[in-house]
Formats: structure tokens, sequence, C-alpha cells
């Protein structure tokens, strides 16, 4: 009699418990990240000078398997880059980022979501939705939509190139563009000792 109540006491539990559970949700491994880092904080650099920082506050890993393989910066992602003094000169800031390798060891980055550039040195700020870092050749470039704004005026087009430190950039179909005149052409100047006739009036 004892037996049969213990029995019928466990039948009860597996019972119950079968009915409360639901069945898990299909988990699909290509959409999970098989890594993620919080506070990512990367340095480049050549001969014990830095040449490059990256910080990034999340980093998710995936792996597609028979597909690309890629790391996205779904939280923002920051670039700095120095020059040959290691003086900072370039800053990249976006919303997102993406970081691509393919099967023949191809890398590429995206910066997608207000994309701003600016080039400490030269006073250059520029902003654009969309940017592509061709690490091999060391240059970024755009097709999408770019302001430009330098001591020298301001810029706008479609599609932008320049190396990756932002020191020569190209702009490409400029539109409605306006430069800031430092110094005027047209002024006038007057040798006092040489001049022959009736000075101007100040």
């Amino acid at each position: 009699m004892k037996m049969m109540a213990t029995a019928t006491a466990v039948a009860f539990v597996v019972y119950s418990c079968k009915g409360k559970l639901g069945e898990a949700e299909t988990l699909d491994l290509k959409e999970t990240p098989v890594q993620v880092v919080d506070d990512m904080f990367i340095v480049q650099s050549d001969n014990g000078m830095i040449k490059m920082r990256a910080e990034a506050p999340r980093m998710e890993k995936y792996e597609r398997g028979d597909t690309l393989d890629f790391e996205l910066f779904p939280e923002g992602f920051f670039v700095y880059g120095f020059d040959e003094n290691g003086k900072l000169e370039t800053e990249i800031v976006a919303d997102n980022a993406r970081h691509l390798k393919y099967d023949d060891g191809r890398e590429s980055w995206e910066a997608f979501g207000n994309v701003v550039v600016k080039n400490l040195i030269n006073q250059e700020v520029m902003e654009t939705d969309t940017l592509y870092w061709d690490q091999e050749n060391e240059k970024i470039y755009t097709h999408c939509y770019v302001r430009m704004y330098s001591p020298d005026g301001f810029m706008q087009g479609y599609g932008m190139e320049s190396d990756q430190r932002a020191r020569s950039t190209i702009l490409y179909n400029n539109f409605n563009n306006y430069a800031i005149i430092v110094k005027d052409s047209t002024q006038v100047s007057i040798d006092s000792v040489n001049f022959i006739g009736p000075f101007q009036k100040k």
C-alpha cells in the first residue's frame, strides 16, 4: 500500500511538471553570437608607436559556417588614428559597424549610422550615413551623400574617397557648395613713397 502511494505521488509530480513546461523555442545558431565582448579596446602599434586605437561598448561575433563570418558593433564604434609622430590625427565615430571576413582571407569594415570623420590637423569634418574601410589599400570611401566642413568652406555631394586618415579627400558629384573668402583679392595696395596723386580717403 505504501509503495503504491509513492508511485502515485511520483506520477502526479511528473504529470504536473509536464503540464507547466512548454516547448523551448528553436535556437538559430547562425543568428546567435558565438562570442560577446563588452567594452572592447584594440590598439595597433608599429615599433612602439601607436598607429590606431579602436573602442566599442559591445562586440558580437557570428559564425555562419559555410557562409560569411562577421563581427557586429551594435552600440557604437570609435576609431582614432595617429600620425607618424604619434599625434592624434583622425577620429571616426559611427552608431554601428561590421567587420566581415571572406573565405579568401580578405577583410572589410563597414561603419553605418551617423558616421562622422574628423581630421583634427586639417580641421575637416565629414558626415555621411555609410563608410567603408579598405584596410589592404589603406583608404576609406562611400557612395552615399556626404557633407564636408573645412576652414575653406562647405561641400556636399554623393560619393567620397580618401586615404584612411582623411588627409586627401575627393568628393564626387558636388552640388550647392560654398567657399569662405579669407582675403579679399580686390584690395589695392598703395606705395606711399612713389605714388603721385591724391591719397584715398580712409
